[in-house]
């Protein structure tokens, strides 16, 4: 019997009053944190919530999102995260495919008006039956009907104890970002998740006198696991962000003294460019506390994991995993050797191997899909049984990433099943093309996808920021990869632009540069 809210509540009790959150001016202990999660779990329960009924949340990373998210934990509720950028038409999708009967929404502002696209979602939707408004402190008057995440949070309703839970209850459902077809909904039960949240800890060494922060969205798998359960199940301090700006991250990590930071590729980029331009005592200054940093999400080109550790002194770990498994499948180890552009060794108690496109395993070295099986695996795709027995086979996660395993057991990714280029029977992987690109002085980032051909099938295209103040011309760049690529490999397209379409929590949207 368990619920992750369990260990909010024994940090209330043995470490009150440690901080819990740090948000802005505002810091709150763990003592204070859990009766508000209190306030708003007995709150749910006079709606009328019951044991398994699914509450959807749509917030950025502020306090809000962390007590929403363990009071629904608390009732015995399945958490549903949205992504703040979803319009109407997708919130209701969402909240209909997952059969949420209420909606904890932030409100939002001008600029990013969350609260009146969840409003439309949820109005379209007569299976949510309530709406509850996280103010954000403008004087708004609240939707017809909503309820006040606020005024919840001002009552006396102090107390309340977490419903246990088996290990195979669910605890989230967690939305893909639907790469093809609609999203689908990741069902992860009690087990999954606190596994995942004891080894993610264990991995990074986190400790109650550690700071972590929230740089990724907490609404993000990624997000969630890694950092706000972890830091929850550690008892340390999370700094909260709601967005991402690398001067105001280095300015939070200065302050609170950060000693763990996790983030995709392109956030340690902007951190890296940032600390590149500055440098001096501030950065020295970061460095001295910080401990690891994290990266997943997507594969960090290796030059860049070797400037940032330079340039910070702090060990960077890559690890791999989906939101089907929990999300973490696999990480490099502190104590162990690291192998930079490896996902490092599957994590305590999960199993991987490589296949063919026949189910068969390949030799050490050769390339296939990745398979994963263990405690991190996903109950299946919520209501969707024939999607999950697609993906899930004999108790295998069938990740569609293509990896190679060396002869120590470490992973390579190499690319994704449906982002190889098939160039006149040649398989590239775009990451080769990626990889060698970032190590050319002028490039900033890039993207390489596949475009088609009369006579090959397919081509390699390079979308490519240069950095500030360079000047290297598409023809000087195509040149130049034709020298260190083999001839059938090189992008023949290159395409200079100053943005790549992203997702919230950083990663490149391949799709849509096609």
């Amino acid at each position: 019997m368990y619920n992750l809210a369990t260990n909010l509540e024994r940090n209330a009790n043995f470490r009150a009053n440690d901080t819990a959150l740090i948000f802005g001016e505002q810091k709150i202990n763990y003592k204070t944190l859990n009766t508000m999660v209190n306030k708003v779990a007995n709150h749910l329960v006079q709606l009328g919530i019951q044991p398994d009924d699914k509450v959807a949340i749509s917030c950025p990373n502020t306090p809000a999102f962390v007590i929403g998210y363990y009071a629904i934990q608390k009732v015995g509720a399945v958490t549903v995260p949205l992504n703040i950028m979803l319009k109407g038409a997708e919130v209701a999708y969402h909240l209909d495919d997952s059969d949420a009967v209420a909606l904890i929404s932030f409100e939002g502002n001008s600029a990013l008006p969350s609260g009146e696209y969840c409003f439309e979602g949820f109005q379209q939707t007569p299976s949510c039956q309530h709406f509850v408004s996280i103010e954000s402190g403008a004087g708004t008057p609240l939707p017809e009907g909503a309820h006040s995440f606020n005024q919840w949070l001002a009552s006396e309703l102090d107390d309340f104890d977490a419903i246990y839970r088996h290990a195979e209850d669910s605890c989230v459902i967690l939305y893909t970002s639907g790469t093809t077809g609609r999203a689908k909904g990741a069902e992860l039960s009690q087990s999954n998740m606190l596994c995942n949240a004891q080894a993610c800890q264990a991995l990074t060494n986190q400790k109650g006198t550690d700071v972590s922060m929230a740089i990724l969205p907490l609404f993000h798998t990624f997000g969630q696991s890694l950092i706000m359960n972890t830091s929850i199940l550690a008892g340390s301090a999370l700094v909260l962000v709601p967005r991402f700006v690398p001067k105001t991250v280095i300015q939070l990590m200065l302050e609170h003294k950060v000693t763990h930071i996790a983030g995709v590729p392109t956030m340690f980029i902007g951190l890296l460019t940032y600390a590149e331009r500055h440098g001096g005592d501030e950065i020295a200054e970061v460095a001295s506390t910080l401990k690891v940093a994290i990266s997943g999400g997507s594969s960090m080109p290796v030059e860049i994991l070797k400037q940032f550790e330079a340039k910070l002194n702090v060990p960077v770990i890559e690890g791999y995993g989906l939101s089907e498994s929990s999300p973490v499948a696999a990480f490099n180890h502190l104590e162990y050797k690291r192998k930079p552009g490896s996902i490092g060794q599957p994590l305590p108690g999960v199993t991987m191997k490589v296949v063919d496109d026949k189910g068969n395993e390949v030799p050490r070295g050769k390339e296939g899909e990745l398979l994963v099986r263990g405690h991190n695996v996903m109950k299946g795709y919520y209501k969707k049984p024939e999607e999950t027995a697609k993906t899930v086979i004999d108790g295998w996660l069938h990740t569609g990433d293509i990896v190679r395993m060396d002869d120590e057991g470490y992973v390579y990714v190499v690319d994704r099943l449906k982002e190889v280029i098939i160039r006149g029977g040649f398989n590239i992987y775009p990451r080769d093309i990626e990889e060698t690109f970032m190590t050319h002085p002028d490039v900033h980032m890039v993207a390489v996808i596949g475009i088609p051909h009369k006579t090959y099938g397919e081509e390699a295209k390079a979308f490519i920021i240069l950095k500030e103040g360079a000047t290297a011309c598409e023809k000087a760049l195509m040149n130049w990869g034709k020298e260190r690529l083999a001839d059938y490999k090189y992008p023949r397209h290159i395409q200079l632009v100053t943005e790549l379409p992203m997702t919230a929590t950083g990663k490149i949207l391949k799709r849509l540069l096609k």
